[in-house]
């Protein structure tokens, strides 16, 4: 089995609280990111939307692009709208032959709120699961008929953020709704990491190696703190540095065929957390536990 190791900017510039950035270049940071061993990187902020522009600074980087975010606002919203919205994002990725783009939720989210505490999220009923899960699946349905499929990120402090509410999204969407399953946030939200896989893995096209400091989660007032508090707490790091066994979750992927994308996503405090330093933390680790599974990993762009 084959795997490719990217890493997302995140650890270098944070889109949702721009005190956490690093004062580094999109080149600076992609060399870091090579340097560090990746092969590719998700996109952010600093990413240009144009191919002609970004292409040749990812052949001098020898890095390519591993997906990247997109908010999506179909939950209250108008499939026809949000073919409007994730159109150049669209055109770009398959300029640069990106796998996916990543699909967040934000209607109705608190990630980005500071102000808001994580017991406020907003929950969501079976039956607004199921209307919304349909939606999901024509939206994806033509994402992936245009040449550039979603997979769906299941977040903390956004409506689908639980293993119970992952669980009914899966029940209630078709096959054409890819999952991306971030161990980071699952854990996060309370759910069983190694059962999601084995429930969703056909589902799974897209992975996040996000790690979690437990004692950092654990010690939350969800009554009062928010998700981006727990972010400048450090409740994200990235494997080998934190809570979460990589080696049995990347081993039960194995087990289910996962092959494609392993993407180190850990929004931290740059200066608490350098991000080369953490970034070849994290490469070594996730090097040691693809060896115990069995993956090849590519070292290439």
């Amino acid at each position: 089995m084959r795997a490719k190791l990217g890493i997302a900017p995140i650890a270098w510039w944070n889109d949702d609280l721009a005190e956490l950035s690093d004062d580094v270049s999109l080149e600076e940071c992609l060399r870091q990111a090579r340097e560090a061993g990746f092969t590719g990187m998700e996109t952010g902020r600093r990413f240009p939307m144009e191919a002609a522009v970004l292409e040749p600074i990812l052949r001098q980087h020898g890095m390519s692009v591993c997906g990247g975010w997109f908010s999506g606002l179909l939950l209250d919203g108008d499939i026809e709208a949000e073919k409007d919205r994730i159109a150049q994002q669209m055109q770009l990725f398959k300029a640069v032959d990106a796998p996916c783009i990543v699909y967040g939720e934000t209607a109705g989210t608190i990630q980005g709120d500071r102000s808001a505490p994580l017991s406020t999220k907003r929950r969501l009923s079976e039956d607004e699961i199921r209307i919304y899960g349909r939606k999901m699946t024509a939206f994806a349905e033509w994402c992936s008929d245009e040449g550039m499929p979603i997979s769906y990120h299941h977040h903390m402090a956004a409506p689908i953020e639980t293993e119970e509410e992952l669980d009914l999204l899966m029940k209630h969407s078709g096959e054409g709704l890819a999952l991306l399953y971030d161990a980071g946030h699952m854990a996060f939200a309370g759910g069983d990491v190694l059962r999601v896989v084995d429930k969703h893995h056909a589902r799974i096209s897209h992975v996040h190696t996000k790690d979690i400091r437990k004692a950092v989660v654990d010690g939350l007032d969800r009554t009062r703190e928010s998700f981006l508090d727990a972010v400048v707490k450090g409740a994200f790091t990235v494997p080998g540095d934190g809570s979460l066994d990589f080696e049995a979750i990347v081993k039960r992927l194995a087990s289910h065929g996962y092959e494609g994308w392993f993407v180190v996503e850990a929004e931290q405090d740059p200066v608490k957390s350098p991000p080369l330093e953490m970034a070849k933390i994290g490469h070594r680790e996730l090097l040691r536990v693809m060896a115990a599974a069995g993956y090849t990993v590519e070292d290439k762009a």
